[in-house]
């Protein structure tokens, strides 16, 4: 059983998988479907090395995303301004939504960790904030 969600913008999303025996299992992810907006970008974190490394440590002004662990585990650091948590995780089937407004991080991963990332929009750095204090500044400006 998975802890709820309590930071704003975010929510699970759950994948079908198919399991195939021998064959293997299939998952399948469609855009505006099983995420809830059309998919303009996929990409992939890999190959880890230095596994104390965290990654992310960033929100985004628009931008929508969902987040998977294909393989692995690492832990999930989100946090809307008000309300923090953490969320192991450690399935492929089960993703977060990282919504607009939404600081987050990744750390603690396994050697083996792979993570995938599908986004509302293609890459504009000027989406970013990269800096926690401008994030509160952006929140309390814009709310």
């Amino acid at each position: 059983m998975l802890d709820p969600i309590i930071v704003k913008n975010s929510e699970y999303i759950f994948l079908k998988t198919q399991q195939g025996g021998k064959k293997g299992a299939l998952t399948v992810l469609e855009g505006e479907k099983d995420v809830p907006f059309s998919i303009k970008r996929v990409y992939y974190i890999t190959k880890i090395e230095a596994l104390t490394q965290v990654r992310g440590l960033h929100a985004h002004k628009k931008l929508d995303q969902v987040i998977f662990c294909m393989n692995g585990s690492f832990l999930l650091h989100l946090d809307d301004g008000i309300r923090k948590q953490d969320i192991l995780m450690n399935s492929e089937a089960v993703g977060v939504r990282l919504g607009p407004e939404l600081w987050h991080s990744m750390k603690d991963f396994s050697p083996d960790c792979i993570i995938m990332v599908v986004a509302s929009d293609h890459y504009s750095e000027d989406d970013y904030i990269r800096d926690y204090g401008e994030f509160i500044k952006y929140l309390e400006f814009n709310h």
